[in-house]
């Protein structure tokens, strides 16, 4: 899994700590942002289900549609990101009695 702090804003607020990356398991890019007033995980956290970002374009999309906001990515970290996911490409597929519980999971 990779993970690259970048700076999300989100109603006048920043948080120069926030994480994006992606996820070869959930075969997904995710981002988590500004800690949540009552739980230890974060306020923003997308990226979670199986295929749920297959680009960063769609990852930016569903942050706006939250009220959270995380462009521009500097050009380092968008570059790694995509090629995270390219490396993913060349993986074989997930087989075996642990391939199926994402979508047990998400399915409950």
């Amino acid at each position: 899994m990779s993970r690259y702090t970048i700076t999300v804003t989100s109603n006048g607020r920043s948080d120069p700590e926030g994480a994006i990356g992606y996820d070869p398991p959930l075969q997904t890019f995710f981002v988590q942002a500004f800690p949540h007033e009552v739980t230890d995980d974060p306020a923003l956290w997308l990226g979670t289900y199986d295929h749920e970002f297959k680009a960063l374009g769609d990852l930016h999309r569903a942050a706006l549609a939250e009220g959270y906001d995380f462009m521009s990515l500097p050009d380092d970290v968008a570059l790694l990101l995509v090629a995270d996911r390219a490396e993913d490409a060349d993986r074989p597929p997930h087989d075996g009695p642990l391939a199926v519980l994402p979508q047990h999971l998400q399915s409950k």
